[in-house]
């Protein structure tokens, strides 16, 4: 018995790393013919989508295939959400532009491999995240800043599929000088008018059919565009640029090498690319996690994302993300697990197999227009409206990430929007809220002098409340708030009591501060006592020597039975 539950351990303990094989060993012989449904239903969106969202990130078509079938069946083995989709995402579009172009100088190799080398990037991230379990840092970036971030990759998405839209290349210069240029290009008469016939039809198309879930807008735009450009033979008579032939065959094990100078450039990507990757996916696997009432481990989830990122970086594709739009279309074809992924990267291999040239019509106005349908969607103005209403200066921040990106461009934009959450997170910790507290008649417990104006204080003590953790920014504003409620105090002060219940940490410089503060007012006859603070605290406190310098008799348990052993030393008489 002892050596059968030993064996067992080490294979459950394996199992735990592969969601997908788990999956297996309870799946239902009934969700076959519903996996294989919702996996062809899926192809026909995953080949058009791909094409598109490669070439839109500056890399030819069919590495947003490779980057298709490679990310589905690595995160079908290890990725923990049964519904689920990964691929190529318009998020992210802008972020591998903005690394490729100006390094690859137009080579399509190069693009690729520059591209690859981000997918690797992230990968390592994301599954380093995973793996120290640091999934809760997806909520780095605060509602208002994600919404004006995303409404920035929205913005410079459009911009950078305008030109192809019209029929002229893009030079990817930036979201500004794009505009600029596509201004001067439509000027100078260089627009294919039948380009941009096929590519705003597919786009009225994708949007008119969008609100009805179960019409595959997109499938039937695409479908039409490229009949209407082979039966008119708009690419010969025309001069309407086309996908063309895709190249037969399956992706191979590629190492993406790069140049040691463009490594900076390449990390930085990578890491906005993870950054974006796991926010946007965490958000959607909690999202189907509760609504399909599965749990789902957060943790678990980024090593999927980071391993299916670090496999298309391997396997010539670009990085990948979930999506928002593939995901609901396997949802409502019926998907029941991750098999529905693997069946959607069959039908995308056996294509590049079997029919390379079936897509050899499509135009590139259309797939433009497939990928600013996408970005229409990323855009979020009616919560920032009702953010506008309650909290202006959030609106504003939020505001500040938006013309960061769309001025910027997306890699220095998400240092923006990073910068912009970890000053916001630090403002309310080095300005924070305080009071000086006193008794309230009618109301129990002890309150803001400053809201109740009318409050007693106790004679002789002053009772002071910090709302924030005790860190070097404020530790010296701490320092001289309380001495200026000595200072400001109605009686002469014997004591201070610090209500210290908000206060959850202190680092070296705020308790070399607090021995400063003990010593200052003990020179002044005052003593220096806390309540109701955290164990956790104490030990700090003990370990940062403070309790050595002051002493450890300095705490009471409540704000209450600090003024109860006040009076009591004190022989004050107060009426509670």
């Amino acid at each position: 018995m002892h050596h059968r539950a030993t064996g067992k351990a080490p294979a459950a303990a394996w199992l735990r790393w592969l969601p997908g094989l788990q999956m297996l060993r309870h799946y239902s012989p009934g969700w076959l013919p519903k996996d294989l449904l919702a996996g062809l239903v899926l192809t026909a969106m995953l080949v058009p989508v791909g094409i598109a969202y490669a070439q839109a990130a500056g890399v030819p078509g069919i590495y947003g295939l490779y980057a298709t079938i490679v990310p589905l069946l690595a995160y079908a083995l290890f990725g923990p959400s049964r519904i689920l989709v990964l691929g190529p995402d318009s998020a992210l579009v802008p972020i591998i532009l903005a690394v490729v172009v100006p390094l690859s100088a137009g080579d399509p190799v190069k693009a690729i491999t520059l591209a690859s080398a981000m997918a690797l990037v992230s990968g390592l991230i994301c599954i380093a995240v995973g793996l120290l379990r640091l999934g809760f840092i997806t909520e780095l970036l605060s509602k208002p800043i994600r919404y004006g971030y995303m409404n920035g990759i929205a913005l410079t998405v459009l911009i950078s599929q305008a030109p192809k839209l019209f029929g002229i290349s893009n030079p990817g210069n930036g979201p500004l000088r794009d505009v600029l240029q596509l201004g001067r290009s439509l000027l100078d008469g260089k627009a294919n008018w039948h380009a941009f016939g096929l590519g705003l039809g597919a786009l009225l198309v994708i949007l008119l059919l969008k609100r009805f879930e179960r019409v595959p807008g997109l499938l039937i735009a695409v479908v039409a565009a490229t009949v209407v450009s082979a039966l008119l033979g708009l690419e010969a008579n025309h001069g309407v640029k086309v996908v063309g032939s895709l190249p037969e065959g399956l992706p191979g094990f590629t190492l993406p090498l790069i140049g040691f100078n463009e490594l900076a450039t390449v990390l930085i990507g990578g890491t906005a690319v993870a950054l974006v990757s796991f926010a946007d996916t965490s958000v959607l696997s909690r999202t189907y996690a509760a609504k399909t009432r599965t749990p789902v481990d957060a943790n678990q989830e980024m090593i999927g994302l980071g391993l299916a990122n670090l496999s298309t970086g391997l396997f010539q594709g670009i990085p990948i993300s979930s999506s928002s739009s593939r995901t609901p279309v396997a949802e409502a074809a019926g998907a029941r697990s991750q098999l529905t992924g693997v069946f959607g990267a069959m039908g995308v291999a056996l294509l590049l197999l079997l029919a390379p040239n079936l897509l050899r019509h499509l135009p590139e106005s259309a797939l433009a227009a497939v990928v600013i349908a996408a970005a229409i969607g990323l855009f979020e103005f009616k919560d920032l409206r009702r953010i506008y209403r309650i909290q202006r200066w959030e609106f504003w921040l939020s505001i500040s990430c938006f013309v960061g990106v769309a001025v910027f461009g997306a890699v220095p934009g998400i240092g923006l929007a990073v910068l912009i959450a970890v000053i916001e997170f630090l403002w309310d910790g080095w300005r924070p809220h305080y009071a000086v507290l006193g008794r309230v008649d009618g109301v129990r417990g002890y309150h803001d002098v400053g809201r109740y104006p009318d409050a007693r204080r106790v004679p002789g003590l002053v009772l002071f409340r910090w709302d924030a953790p005790l860190f070097f920014a404020n530790a010296e504003l701490f320092q001289r708030c309380v001495l200026d409620a000595v200072a400001r105090s109605p009686t002469p002060v014997r004591r201070v009591v610090v209500a210290a219940e908000p206060v959850t940490s202190v680092d070296v410089t705020s308790a070399d501060m607090l021995v400063e503060l003990e010593l200052a007012l003990r020179a002044e006859g005052v003593e220096l006592r806390f309540a109701e603070v955290k164990d956790p605290v104490k030990d700090k406190l003990r370990r940062l020597e403070v309790l050595a310098a002051i002493g450890s008799e300095v705490f009471q348990p409540t704000v209450g039975a600090a003024v109860d052993d006040y009076l009591q030393e004190h022989g004050v008489q107060w009426v509670l």
